[in-house]
């Protein structure tokens, strides 16, 4: 295993207060990324990586010379998934075309970042153009297995303890699947509430910034950062949690299924209110809705790109843009329609039954042997499809010792809610992080 402990929280803190020196926390993730990267291939490689960085480390500390007076991501060392623009980087998506036909201005989130003091380690490895065609990263929890997809890097990063925060994106499951396989926090916060200019998209209508932490302290602390119109908020009393029984349900494994039976005793232990709720009977109608919804607009994003180096994408790529070139114009819009009418249906649901979030296993079970596949985002997507703001936490093991994790779902723009609930929720399960579900 390639685990390492790297809380955003704490190392922030340390950071302002003085209590970390900056420069001797870039030489030691360094040596570790130096040692341990060329087994899970997390980043890109970039040659004089330290150099840069104890560069900017210096004139960062030239800013803010008093500890204590600084901002809240004081020398933070992030990774930033390789399809977002990053000043100093090419951007390549995990893709044989050129850089410079990809390249372009700096994503606004990663300028959020940096504005609050943080500093970009590297880019972490994608799928091509953050679709199912993997790169060569590897679960540091077991090196036979998927990290999942397409944020690959970025959740294995986080994992490793290389960085405390990257970012990724979630289109399907990108951010919620990849953080249950890796056993980290992953959050897709509502639909456009972190801003996406500066993305290299996948589809516009579906495309979300996703970020990863150890932590859901330090993911709050992201969120703060990242989040337009971010308000503190002080809960005092537990969400109601709903469980969509049926379709949607059943397509998690009997394992995934067992294991989220422990999960849910366990939070009947600390006192939750779980309730049972209909919901997502139509999954399958659901999925082929999204998939011509993505398949179309990613057709539209390349075409004038793909017109000329299609024998340049890679065979999963090609296929996925061909079939959303066979969309009509009146089906996409009325995939997009779709979309507006499962975020009011199941905000309706969780109305009526009084359910104040849905939990579900964040993925169909743990993450699968082999790289060639990312594994299977069926538990993420109608929340992705539907904008809601999702996140996964760390909630167990299989019987394999792989990581397993819980996905928890607030109604549109419920983002403060959900992240505040979700750190008393991951409480519970540290609190018996070596229970076997």
């Amino acid at each position: 295993m390639y685990l390492y402990p790297a809380p955003l929280a704490k190392i922030a803190k340390d950071l302002v207060s003085g209590e970390l020196d900056l420069k001797e926390y870039i030489n030691e993730v360094c040596d570790r990324l130096d040692r341990d990267d060329e087994k899970v291939e997390s980043f890109l490689p970039e040659s004089g990586r330290r150099e840069r960085l104890l560069k900017e480390a210096e004139m960062l500390e030239k800013i803010y010379p008093e500890p204590g007076n600084r901002p809240s991501l004081f020398g933070i060392l992030i990774g930033v998934k390789d399809v977002y623009n990053v000043e100093g980087f090419l951007t390549r998506a995990n893709s044989d075309l050129d850089p410079e036909v990809l390249t372009g201005p700096e994503a606004e989130c990663v300028r959020l970042l940096r504005q609050e003091g943080a500093l970009v380690l590297g880019k972490t490895v994608t799928t091509e153009f953050a679709y199912f065609d993997p790169g060569p990263t590897r679960n540091p929890h077991n090196l036979n297995h998927t990290p999942g997809g397409s944020s690959s890097g970025s959740a294995v990063a986080v994992a490793a303890g290389f960085s405390p925060l990257t970012l990724g994106t979630q289109t399907i499951g990108s951010v919620n699947r990849p953080a249950a396989f890796c056993g980290v926090v992953g959050f897709k916060p509502s639909y456009n509430r972190i801003n996406t200019e500066g993305l290299l998209y996948f589809s516009r209508s579906a495309d979300h910034v996703g970020c990863f932490t150890q932590d859901v302290e330090g993911m709050i602390m992201a969120a703060e950062v990242l989040c337009h119109d971010w308000k503190e908020i002080n809960v005092t009393y537990k969400p109601v949690l709903g469980v969509p029984k049926g379709k949607y349900l059943e397509q998690a494994s009997d394992e995934a299924l067992q294991a989220f039976s422990g999960q849910l005793e366990l939070l009947r232990g600390a006192g939750y209110a779980i309730k049972e709720v209909n919901a997502l009977d139509d999954i399958e109608t659901i999925s082929a809705w999204h998939r011509k919804l993505i398949a179309a607009e990613m057709a539209l994003e390349h075409q004038e790109r793909y017109a000329k180096y299609a024998d340049l994408y890679k065979p999963r790529t090609r296929e996925i843009i061909e079939e959303g070139k066979a969309v009509p114009e009146n089906e996409l819009e009325e995939a997009r329609k779709k979309q507006k009418e499962l975020r009011e249906r199941l905000e309706n649901i969780m109305r009526d039954a009084e359910v104040s979030l849905f939990i579900t296993p964040a993925a169909i079970g743990p993450a699968p042997e082999g790289i060639e596949a990312t594994g299977d985002p069926a538990m993420n997507m109608p929340w992705t499809n539907a904008g809601l703001p999702s996140v996964s936490i760390p909630a167990g093991r299989a019987k394999n010792g792989l990581p397993l994790g819980i996905q928890l779902i607030a109604p549109f723009m419920g983002d403060e809610l959900l992240l505040s609930w979700a750190n008393e929720a991951a409480n519970v399960f540290e609190e018996f992080q070596a229970y076997k579900l």
